[in-house]
């Protein structure tokens, strides 16, 4: 049983609350942060790790990760971390959550950065649990920075990127000698929406393209693709869940990309494998270890 603290934005209209789980749900209207802020040294900041939980798998977790959860005081986390990597947190550790999802909006990302500077401040030692890896599309970087410029000791630990770990789950190499000779890592939500991509430099055919938060704008990807000159039946893998028991894999192409997300709706997080490695992949090698695994042919 650990206990859990949501934060939503002023004004909205669920409250804060303590939940605790599994055993039920205790709810406090929390109207500010002064009890859990208040100072136990003020001498003595405390530090904040930003710690990757990896894509999901609670054994991916580095031993360094596993361990600052276990001796954890505090941990910050977001929606992308698995219930099986919470379940590691102990039952005297205070979880904060700070992620987005339906019905609950969570913090931006500034009053998240304050968060963590305002706890360390106040004395505590803080995890800042991210899914994946700190430093790979998940702001990292961003709070890193807001802790040094308030003079905070702040460490990171690397985790498995979701890249890595879906396409390990899959058994789709990222690179490979007879076809793949780079690897790209791209966000398919750029900071106003709508994915900044340089199309021409990523058509070429002997390299492996990997789209984090892809699937809105899955559409817009094929097409810049295909117009640059990434041919139309390059495979496309959706990888839904990676390395979660609930994984689905959709193999696709380029041009069915769009019309194969409509049809199946995969959900996030999922990410998608661009190029000629996702041949590789063997659904059935992958049933007989527990994954759910789908080809689409478009």
């Amino acid at each position: 049983m650990w206990h859990q603290l949501w934060l939503l934005p002023a004004g909205a209209k669920t409250p804060s609350a303590f939940r605790l789980c599994p055993g039920g749900i205790m709810t406090l209207a929390i109207h500010t942060l002064d009890k859990l802020l208040a100072p136990e040294n003020a001498s003595r900041p405390g530090r904040v790790w930003l710690v990757g939980a990896g894509p999901g798998d609670v054994d991916l977790l580095t031993v360094k990760a596993l361990r600052l959860l276990h001796g954890a005081e505090v941990v910050v986390y977001d929606r992308l971390v698995s219930e099986a990597v919470m379940a590691e947190v102990p039952d005297s550790a205070l979880c904060i959550d700070v992620g987005k999802r339906p019905g609950h909006h969570g913090l931006k990302q500034a009053q998240i950065n304050q968060l963590l500077v305002d706890l360390a401040l106040s004395g505590r030692n803080v995890v800042r649990l991210k899914g994946g890896d700190p430093f790979i599309f998940g702001r990292g970087g961003e709070e890193m920075v807001s802790l040094q410029q308030a003079d905070i000791v702040c460490e990171v630990v690397p985790g498995i990127t979701a890249a890595v770990g879906c396409a390990a789950a899959s058994g789709i190499p990222l690179t490979h000698r007879d076809c793949a000779q780079s690897l790209h890592f791209i966000t398919g939500h750029g900071r106003s929406g709508e994915p900044q991509l340089d199309a021409a430099a990523l058509a070429a055919s002997n390299q492996t393209l990997v789209f984090y938060m892809g699937l809105s704008w899955s559409s817009v990807i094929s097409s810049r693709l295909r117009e640059y000159g990434r041919r139309e039946d390059t495979p496309v893998a959706i990888i839904e869940n990676g390395t979660r028991q609930d994984q689905r894999v959709l193999v696709t192409t380029l041009a069915g990309l769009p019309e194969t997300i409509a049809q199946h709706k995969p959900v996030s997080p999922s990410l998608l494998i661009v190029g000629d490695v996702v041949r590789y992949y063997r659904a059935d090698l992958l049933v007989r270890l527990g994954a759910e695994a789908a080809i689409c042919q478009a």
